[in-house]
């Protein structure tokens, strides 16, 4: 989910309100509406990952030059993908399911083209109110059993990945305590504040390759390969589709029978990002609780898992 620059207005994407209220970021039991005994799956969907997707205008559909028709092409690959996973995670015993779309904010899955089922929660946006107070990631809760991040990518740098980043394209490193993570790790580490794990992450051989090496407990669906950093290639959308939805119900049947461990560094945190350029650290550095360790990286202490980019990016809970 590519921000471009450091002084884009991404953070402050404007969301519907969602019904629900709001945790304190201390709770570790089970919430009001949790149903015990029933298997709660979260899946947080990126889009550079997706099946049959295979071309940057696809994805960052906002660049200048992109014909809408491409984009909407990229929309609608988006939106199979969702309703195949959903589906498959319903058909594998998922008693509820919350799917967020996340790419650029989200506001990328139509709703009249979504699955409809009373079991499936909807979040069009990345960021929407829970009470009075505006969250990333809404309905992440105690209540959840399992993340799934769909559509991923490789964190930046990586070599041999279909467009790698971490959050911002300013960002060249992101790291948690000195390891480095990308999108993946930041969301995990965000996940951990709650005890829940990640059990399947959906992309290119790259990013299966950063989740095998980080969260070895975690299922992995390749659908497909980088060709370049903008292109890639892979089996047709329906048969990655088949493929994810066969390790959906892996997934679901590991996370049965034996909970992975969160992700859940020590705390404080130590938190760090290195930028690309001199300009952008120096922009960071001015973030409350920042410290510019050198000329291109910021650092920050957190005390919370769920804090993990709040200091930078604003995205958390209170």
């Amino acid at each position: 989910m590519p921000r471009p620059t450091l002084t884009r207005r991404e953070f402050f994407w404007s969301s519907a309100a969602a019904a629900g209220a709001l945790l304190p970021c201390g709770f570790t039991g089970q919430t009001a509406g949790a149903e015990p005994g029933k298997l709660k799956i979260y899946m947080h969907w990126d889009m550079e990952g997706t099946s049959g997707l295979f071309h940057r205008e696809q994805v960052w559909f906002w660049e200048k030059g992109v014909k809408p028709e491409i984009a909407d092409e990229g929309r609608k690959l988006l939106e199979a993908d969702v309703n195949s996973a959903v589906a498959a995670a319903l058909a594998a015993g998922a008693d509820r399911v919350i799917v967020c779309d996340t790419h650029h904010g989200g506001g990328n899955l139509r709703r009249d083209q979504m699955l409809a089922d009373p079991r499936v929660t909807y979040h069009f946006k990345s960021r929407a109110y829970e009470g009075k107070a505006l969250r990333w990631m809404p309905g992440l809760d105690a209540s959840v059993d399992g993340l799934m991040l769909m559509a991923h990518h490789a964190k930046a740098g990586t070599r041999g990945a279909f467009l790698p980043h971490t959050w911002m394209l300013e960002w060249a490193d992101f790291a948690i305590n000195g390891q480095s993570v990308g999108e993946i790790g930041i969301e995990t580490c965000y996940a951990g504040h709650w005890g829940i794990p990640l059990i399947l992450a959906q992309g290119d051989e790259a990013m299966c390759r950063e989740v095998k090496t980080q969260f070895p407990g975690a299922v992995t669906a390749c659908v497909k390969r980088a060709e370049s950093p903008d292109r890639c290639s892979g089996p047709d959308a329906q048969a990655a589709r088949r493929l994810t939805a066969q390790k959906v119900a892996e997934a679901i049947e590991k996370l049965r029978s034996a909970k992975p461990a969160p992700y859940r560094p020590s705390l404080p945190m130590r938190v760090a990002v290195r930028m690309r350029s001199e300009r952008a650290a120096e922009a960071a550095a001015k973030k409350p609780g920042a410290q510019r360790k050198d000329a291109y990286t910021v650092e920050c202490e957190v005390k919370r898992h769920c804090d993990v980019v709040k200091w930078i990016a604003g995205a958390g809970v209170e």
